[in-house]
């Protein structure tokens, strides 16, 4: 039997499978190219927009820009700013860490335990908690505050580069 034979028998012993239909992807769908955003804290929801064009994140993997159609991901935060990019301009808020997770069809939520607009710091009041901070990191408490210093230190200092 040749080729073409077998095929034919193939097919009419599995008649569905030339009617299940083919899906692909085209340049002429209608896409949606805005983000629907949502950035919470335990306590309360801080941002919600549908109309995002890109948001920029501080992952622990590096800094990561998410658009719309990204694929489904989901991202430790380390101590940073978010940059949310709108046609009308854009908005930074300080987050302390937490997670981003990007779902189909455009969606972004991002969850974390403090986060405040950048706006509201001061870069003096910044620079006299870092130097609080250095002076218990370097030895003057216990171990768990010397911990804490550290930690408090490294948020400080990313917030303080941000500043300016």
């Amino acid at each position: 039997m040749n080729s073409l034979r077998i095929a034919r028998a193939a097919i009419r012993a599995r008649p569905a499978l030339l009617r299940a239909p083919v899906q692909r992807r085209g340049y002429a769908e209608a896409v949606s190219d805005k983000i629907k955003l949502s950035l919470s804290l335990p306590h309360q929801a801080v941002y919600k927009s549908q109309d995002v064009v890109q948001v920029n994140i501080p992952a622990e993997s590096g800094e990561m820009g998410v658009l719309a159609n990204h694929v489904p991901s989901i991202e430790q935060l380390k101590p940073g700013v978010v940059e949310i990019i709108e046609e009308s301009g854009n908005k930074q808020f300080f987050l302390s860490g937490g997670f981003a997770v990007v779902q189909p069809n455009s969606v972004l939520s991002i969850n974390a335990v403090e986060g405040f607009p950048l706006e509201d710091f001061s870069a003096e009041a910044v620079r006299s908690h870092i130097a609080e901070a250095q002076k218990v990191a370097s030895g003057s408490g216990s171990e768990q505050e010397i911990a804490e210093a550290k930690i408090e230190l490294e948020v400080l200092e990313t917030l303080q580069a941000h500043l300016k």
